[in-house]
């Protein structure tokens, strides 16, 4: 039996941080990895043309100016990791020609939003403002630390002003929040989908705290340069440089127990391997509760909360394409710029379309003609393609489980180049010349995400549905809400729990932490400013 101090279940980008964290603190770290490949989501793949670099699943990089890990690891000065960070953010073109942008300058999205409706640029410019406090004062720092028993946290929200606006909020669901804030339908559609398209429902109260999360990430959105997985490579080689080591193609049969404890891994082939320290996995919480233990080695309520974990209700349908040239958009005609943008909302005319488009999903059904978001990543890092070429990403909101067919369906070939060319149809209404530059094409469906990553079990992109009982304290249990397990020595470091998917690297650096701090070993990281003042302030623990 091999012998390490911590092993990690999965090489996503929590294992990676949480393994990169524990080696520079002087331990002997193993990572287990069912794919050849490290990274996970941070995936950056040839799926079309060689030399056509396509980010197949984590694209848009929310937290970047936020993240511990970038900072703590030195990835930007030290191992020369780079971001571009569009001006132009967000474009929707409009059925009278007119376009609606959110730029990363607030003032340019008024002017933007004035031009369709002038009382909305008031409420965007103010909405803006007190977002982006609610995020540096409370959003952001309450990522990066463990999570307070609701309450706990309510109280000590209602101690500061925006504390209190937060808590109001929270109650609420995102569709209540944007009909409050603007008129315009077509303002309302833009921020509506920027709010839910991460997988938030529309119409569920509880979860209105993260509504001005991603309403001020829309326009902070990164693109990685040379693609995402450069994040997964550079995580990689500060394990390696500390001595740790990363094993591909290992899939996890079960977590080895002794007298209650996590003692190691065995794999499918009947490898050991011995953790003398500490066991994290950053696979879902019913693969590792249920799969790797067993509901016998739980407490009951915790084995029923687990057995009843809630996925996502959409995936996401995708194509990727290598392109000859860049897309040309019929509404930049006479402004250039327009060709620069970063996401484009395409098909939605109303909000009420969208909210067709979601009903249909949860009934099991491809809307026809649903709109969808998509990017050409090549325009604002040109090293993603070979000189003078691009790539296209089309992403459309989509179910797992199709009601003609069933999940199967998604799997036929036919089916999935009929709904590549719809895709495309319905995008060369907006950039006619797109359909003749296409090279190559490939799709990915729900189906081929759940087979790719089982950890995304039915295509959910953050490990569990987003809902007032699965997150926070209670993601995935409150009995593991801190990292920790009631197991001794097992640790949970994954999207499945707090603060949730979408590589924002929370999970994994909270779990390092936590296994740090119960293992007596000082911590070589310092605590970001911004959760000082969060703490200061008393709005965290």
């Amino acid at each position: 039996m091999k012998t390490w101090d911590v092993i990690i279940i999965g090489a996503g980008p929590n294992g990676l941080v949480a393994g990169a964290y524990l080696a520079k603190a002087g331990l002997k770290v193993m990572i287990l990895e069912k794919r050849l490949e490290a990274g996970g989501g941070l995936a950056t793949e040839e799926c079309t043309l060689p030399m056509f670099l396509h980010n197949t699943h984590s694209i848009y990089h929310m937290m970047v100016d936020y993240a511990p890990p970038y900072y703590d690891l030195e990835l930007f000065d030290k191992y020369s990791l780079r971001y571009v960070h569009p001006p132009l953010q967000w474009v929707m073109p409009l059925a009278d020609g007119r376009t609606l942008c959110l730029y990363n300058d607030t003032e340019r999205t008024r002017q933007s939003i004035a031009k369709i409706s002038p009382r909305d640029a008031e409420a965007y410019r103010e909405m803006s403002t007190k977002y982006s406090a609610y995020m540096e004062e409370f959003l952001a720092p309450a990522t990066y630390v463990p999570p307070l028993p609701p309450l706990d946290q309510v109280a000590r929200l209602e101690q500061t002003e925006i504390g209190r606006e937060i808590n109001e909020l929270s109650e609420k669901s995102p569709k209540e929040i944007v009909d409050e804030l603007f008129v315009n339908e077509q303002v309302k559609t833009l921020m509506l989908y920027a709010a839910c398209h991460w997988g938030l429902p529309y119409d569920v109260p509880g979860i209105g705290f993260l509504v001005p999360l991603y309403l001020n990430r829309a326009t902070n959105y990164r693109l990685c340069v040379g693609g995402s997985h450069m994040v997964a490579q550079l995580l990689g080689k500060i394990i390696l440089e500390h001595g740790g080591m990363i094993l591909g193609s290992n899939l996890v049969r079960r977590i080895v127990l002794n007298e209650g404890r996590a003692e190691g891994v065995e794999t499918e082939d009947g490898s050991l391997f011995r953790a003398e320290k500490a066991v994290i996995s950053t696979l879902d919480p019913q693969q590792t509760f249920l799969k790797f233990l067993g509901s016998d080695e739980l407490d009951q309520d915790l084995a029923r909360s687990i057995a009843d974990w809630e996925w996502e209700e959409w995936s996401l349908l995708e194509v990727h394409a290598a392109l000859n040239s860049a897309p040309a958009f019929s509404f930049a005609s006479s402004n250039s710029e327009l060709n620069q943008g970063l996401v484009y909302l395409l098909g939605y005319d109303n909000s009420e379309e969208l909210i067709r488009h979601w009903e249909a999903i949860r009934q099991g059904e491809l809307l026809e003609g649903a709109g969808f978001h998509c990017s050409f990543p090549t325009v604002h890092d040109p090293s993603q393609a070979p000189p003078g070429k691009h790539t296209a990403l089309i992403s459309q909101m989509a179910p797992f489980q199709l009601k003609n067919g069933g999940a199967q369906r998604w799997l036929n070939i036919k089916f999935k180049e009929s709904l590549a060319e719809r895709s495309l149809a319905l995008l060369s209404k907006y950039a006619p010349n797109v359909r003749e530059e296409v090279l190559w094409s490939c799709v990915s469906t729900p189906a081929d995400v759940e087979n790719r990553f089982p950890d995304m079990v039915r295509g959910s992109i953050k490990q569990g549905a987003y809902h007032s009982l699965q997150l926070g304290y209670f993601r995935p249990h409150e009995s593991c809400s801190g990292s920790r397990t009631p197991i001794q020595k097992l640790y949970v470091g994954g999207a499945g729990c707090h603060p949730g998917g979408l590589a924002i690297l929370g999970p994994g650096y909270l779990a390092a932490s936590a296994v740090l701090d119960d293992l007596g070993i000082p911590k070589w990281w310092r605590e970001p400013d911004f959760v000082r003042k969060a703490r200061d302030k008393g709005l965290l623990e």
